[in-house]
Parts: C-alpha cells; sequence; structure tokens
C-alpha cells in the first residue's frame, strides 16, 4: 500500500493530567503515515485523487485541540478515528504523538504514543428461526450500520433445515460483508448486544432464536480466545454458511485450509448429498 508521510506537525494543545497542562498548554509534535492507493492521483495529477494534506493539517490542528484529553493515549485514540470517518480513501493511519515538554522531572528529549488504526474487512452469518424472520434479518441489518461499522454487501437469503436440535422451525440464512473500525473482541460484544436487543434467549443448544449472529471472518487473521475464535470453527463444514457466503465472496481464501469459499462449498455440496 502506498502511503503520505506527515513528521512533526506542532500543535500547541491542552492535554495532560495535572492541572497546569490543562490550563497553560503545551507544544505537541504529530506524525503521520496515511496507507492510500496512490496510483490514480500519480497517473491523472489531479488533487481529489488523493489527500489534500495541507487542508489536513490544518484539520488536525482543529481536531486536536477542540477537547482536552487526561491521556495522550485518548487524544491520539480521537485523532485516529477522526481521520479514518472523514477521509474515506485512507485505509489506515499510523501516527506518533511526542511530548516534548512532559513534566516528569527528568531529562528527555519527548514522551510518545504511537498508534496503527485502520479498517477491517469482516464477514458475519446471520440467522433466524423464530417471530418474522425477514424483518429480524432487516433490523439486524440496520443495527449493523455506524460510524465505526457499515455493511457492504448483503447474499441472498435462504431457507435451511435446522442443525443439531431439529424439533424447531426451519431458519433463515444470509451472509454480510462489513467494513469496521472494531477490533475483534469489541465486534463480538457489539454483536451480542444486537441478539440481546431482538430478545434472543439461551436457553437450548443449537436451539429456536430470534437472531444468530457469528463472526466468520476478519481480514486474514487466525486467532482463538475466551470471546472469539476465527475463522469460526464450524464454517468450512455448514452449507448454511458456505452457500450465502459464495454469494458474496466467492474467491475469498479461508485462511487455514487456504481454498476458496466457493470450492469448500462445493466439496460440501458433494458430501452431504451423498
Amino acid at each position: 500500500m502506498d502511503k503520505i508521510h506527515i513528521k512533526d506537525l506542532e500543535v500547541y494543545a491542552f492535554h495532560g493530567v495535572n492541572k497546569e497542562e490543562k490550563n497553560m498548554g503545551q507544544r505537541f509534535l504529530i506524525s503521520l503515515e496515511l496507507s492510500i492507493d496512490l496510483r490514480a492521483a500519480g497517473l491523472s495529477d489531479d488533487l481529489t485523487k488523493t489527500v489534500n494534506y495541507a487542508e489536513l493539517c490544518i484539520n488536525i490542528e482543529k481536531e486536536f485541540t477542540k477537547k482536552k484529553f487526561d491521556l495522550i493515549e485518548a487524544a491520539v485514540e480521537a485523532l485516529a478515528q477522526y481521520i479514518l470517518l472523514n477521509y474515506a480513501s485512507v485505509n489506515s493511519v499510523k501516527i506518533l504523538l511526542k511530548k516534548p515538554w512532559a513534566p516528569i522531572g527528568k531529562p528527555i528529549d519527548y514522551v510518545a504514543v504511537e498508534i496503527e488504526r485502520g479498517w477491517h474487512k469482516v464477514y458475519i452469518a446471520l440467522g433466524t428461526n423464530m417471530g418474522n424472520k425477514e424483518e429480524n434479518i432487516k433490523e439486524t441489518l440496520k443495527k449493523l450500520n455506524s460510524e465505526d461499522y457499515k455493511v457492504l454487501k448483503v447474499s441472498n437469503m435462504y431457507i435451511t433445515k435446522p442443525v443439531g436440535y431439529t424439533n424447531q422451525d426451519d431458519f433463515l440464512n444470509c451472509c454480510a460483508e462489513l467494513k469496521t473500525l472494531l477490533t475483534p473482541n469489541e465486534l463480538i460484544n457489539l454483536l451480542l448486544t444486537i441478539e440481546q436487543d431482538l430478545k434472543r434467549v439461551r436457553t437450548i443448544k443449537w436451539g429456536p432464536r430470534t437472531i444468530d449472529l457469528d463472526v466468520l471472518l476478519y481480514d486474514n487473521i487466525i486467532t482463538s480466545s475466551e470471546e472469539i475464535i476465527i475463522p469460526h470453527p464450524r464454517m468450512h463444514e455448514r452449507l448454511f454458511v458456505l452457500k450465502p457466503l459464495s454469494d458474496i465472496a466467492p474467491f475469498l481464501i479461508h485462511p487455514i485450509l487456504n481454498k476458496r469459499i466457493k470450492d469448500i462449498e462445493m466439496e460440501v455440496s458433494k458430501i452431504q448429498s451423498l
């Protein structure tokens, strides 16, 4: 990915835990590394195809000084959020925030915080078999649109037979592609909140539910924790997941199996048809 660099933009602001820092202010130095596709700008010589860094520096100063933070960690987090939400062409941003006058009573050049934040591509599975199934999915998709996350694609909806616990109504399933700034743990907490909002009750394993939301893939990461396992550990076995996922991402590579979603779907379909 191409980069735009801005080094040591000097801004006078009022961040710090100490009262004097809030009242008197101090000098901060902000360095940025923007990940962005510069091909179109390079070929066209058109400023609208890139980020106007002069304008960006002015806006950064306004954003950085409009609120007083105790921690530079909070100040730099807010700045990253501002850039990603207001400059659509920026895929990710790395920010180094230096505090040369940090009041620590020792001779130093500066203290600093560096973070990197960016947009992530996520695929989730949606399933419902209680109440108005189509409305459950539509309502869920509405709730999956905010500043920090938005739905980019939605698959066709499929009626499928229940698995595991079969004494229940058929399911309506689909998959969605999301663009998000949330971490995996933040994302799963959001999905659990949406399930609660739609009155999901967990009484029977694999039992009836108003809505079931599973994270299938998150970029290319492979992770395992108590909160979330990525890729979803059973997605490659379930046609009710693979078929809708193939609608919107047939050539996506499963990061563990190293196979395209469409190919996995075909393999599972053949096995289950025997």
